[in-house]
C-alpha cells in the first residue's frame, strides 16, 4: 500500500542536509528521494545512478527498492527560480505526491514545495 498520510512537515536536520548537498553540488543539480513517517519528512534517499547536470537531475527510479515511506523527490535549481520546469512537472505526475525544489542560494527562503499536480504547498520545519 503506498504512503497515504498527508505530509505537513520536514525535520530541520533533513532540510539542512538538503541545503548543504545543494550547495556542495552547485552548479549542478542535486537530487534525492524523500521519505516520511507520520506526515513528517525524516530522511532523504540517494538513488544509485542519479545523474546531476547543470540543468537536470535524472533519477534512476527503477533502482529504488519497494518502499512505502517514499513520498516524492527533492532537487536543486542552480538558478534563483524554484518554479518547476515542464520536465519537473512530468516527473511530479509520474512519481510521488510531494516535491521540493531548492533554488540558489540554497537557504530556507529559496525552498518551494509542490504537489504532484504542480500546486504549491507549504511545510512546517520541525526540530
Amino acid at each position: 500500500m503506498p504512503y497515504e498520510t498527508p505530509v505537513y512537515a520536514i525535520r530541520r536536520k533533513v532540510l539542512r542536509m538538503i541545503l548543504e548537498a545543494s550547495r556542495d553540488t552547485y552548479p549542478r543539480e542535486f537530487g534525492a528521494i524523500l521519505r516520511a513517517e507520520q506526515g513528517v519528512i525524516t530522511e532523504i534517499l540517494l538513488v544509485p545512478g542519479t545523474v546531476s547536470g547543470n540543468r537536470h537531475a535524472i533519477f534512476q527510479l527503477h533502482m529504488l527498492p519497494p518502499d512505502f515511506t517514499v513520498v516524492g523527490t527533492v532537487h536543486s535549481h542552480p538558478s534563483e527560480s524554484s518554479h518547476p520546469s515542464n520536465e519537473d512537472l512530468a516527473l511530479f505526475r509520474k512519481f510521488g505526491g510531494l516535491h521540493i525544489i531548492v533554488a540558489y542560494p540554497f537557504d530556507e527562503g529559496s525552498l518551494a514545495v509542490w504537489k504532484h499536480s504542480g500546486e504549491r504547498l507549504s511545510l512546517q520545519v520541525l526540530p
